[in-house]
Order: structure tokens, then sequence, then C-alpha cells
């Protein structure tokens, strides 16, 4: 492999890792590799650590595709527990508030589920990295300052649910780049006057990459000290 001319690595990103801790694991073993002290390693759409699977790596000259290769579609699997909210939408911040769960019907949940494909409006969760006055949003959030994100223009081109397991919703969903998965539990929770939070995810595919083609972080750093043998 030649990482200064360019690789694109898909890597499992494991759980409570961030897409930084996963760039530089990665980069510090090539570093060492080719005696290097600097290479080029970058990601090509972040995942929040509590999110699992699909994370595409560049390196080298490679690292000019990332644009490109983050405006695909990505589709994601996980889990919505219904009833519950938290501050942050998912499982990083404690639970604040319970609701209902016993007005939910089958016929809601699929009524509700058809409104969320196709062009929607979607406000990012304060806990997050879009940049507000120069500070990520997510550090004025823990600082416990007012936080007030716009809203952007997604797309959702398809959107399964399985409630066999209510109120723990599984889903399947593919989407445009920038969408927050945490941000569809939570107005899916809303639009059910109920509360939602999400307490999975995993990518699944980035564009044309998929899960399936990946390799964990302890398969790369293998393959990248074997490279120079």
């Amino acid at each position: 492999m030649n990482f200064l001319e360019g690789e694109t690595l898909l890597v499992d990103k494991p759980l409570n890792w961030t897409s930084f801790d996963v760039v530089n694991k990665l980069r510090w073993n090539i570093k060492q590799v080719l005696k290097l002290k600097k290479v080029k390693v970058g990601h090509a759409g972040t995942l929040d650590p509590l999110a699992t699977g699909l994370l595409v790596i560049c390196t080298g000259k490679h690292t000019k595709n990332i644009d490109a290769l983050m405006a695909g579609m990505k589709t994601y699997t996980g889990t919505i527990l219904l009833g519950k909210t938290t501050p942050s939408y998912d499982l990083e911040s404690e639970y604040d508030q319970e609701f209902s769960t016993a007005h939910i019907t089958p016929e809601m949940l699929e009524e509700v589920r058809q409104s969320f494909v196709g062009l929607l409006q979607q406000t990012p969760p304060i806990f997050s990295a879009k940049q507000v006055d120069g500070k990520r949003a997510y550090d004025l959030a823990r600082a416990g300052k007012e936080v007030v994100l716009k809203s952007n223009q997604i797309e959702v081109t398809e959107f399964t649910i399985n409630s066999e397991r209510f109120p723990a919703i599984d889903f399947e969903i593919t989407c445009s780049k920038g969408t927050y998965i945490r941000s569809i539990a939570h107005d899916f929770g809303k639009a059910l006057s109920s509360g939602g939070t999400l307490i999975a995810l995993r990518r699944t595919k980035s564009g044309e990459q998929a899960i399936t083609d990946a390799k964990t972080v302890d398969e790369w750093i293998e393959i990248i000290q074997g490279s120079q043998q």
C-alpha cells in the first residue's frame, strides 16, 4: 500500500471512539512505518462516539477526494427509544424527561414514518459540532450556555421501522449529507406527542462504500505495519 500517494481505508469504527481517535491512531502507525514526521490523514464524514460502523479514511493525495466522498447518501441502522428524552438526543447525557407511549398505535407510527421521507427542515442538536460564533455548539451546551442553531434542508430517501420491541423502535434510514440521526429520533418522538432518544446507531453505507468491506482498527494497524516488510 502506498499511503503517501494515497489510500482510502474503510474502517468499522468502534463504540466510544471519536472519528479523530481513529484518524490519529492510523496516522501515528503510518508515520512510524514510513519514518515520517507528517502524513496527511483525514475522514470523509464524522461519526459520534456512541455510533459504530463505516468511517471512510483517506491518506496522502486521496485526502483531496474527501469532499466528493462526503457528498454521497448515507445509510444507518439503529434504535429510537420512545417515551424519554435527553438534552443531547442520545445516551451521551442523562434522561431528563419522560412521556407516555400508551396512546401510540401502529397506524400513528406508520403515518409519522411516512412524514419523515422526502425533503425536510432539520435543526441540529445543540450537542453537535456545528460552529456558533467560532465555537463548537457542544462546548457551549456543556458549559450550560444557550445555543440557537439554524435549521438545514436534508433529504431522507428511505426510512423503515420495526416496532416489535416497542417502545424501542428499530430502523434503517438512507439520508443526505448533514443529517443528524439524533434529531430524527428526537423529532420522531415529538411527532408522536411523546419523546424520542437515539439509543443505538450504526452506519452501514456512505456513498458507494459499504460496511461489509470495512476492517477494524486493529486489522488496519496490522496491514499498515506489514506494508513495509
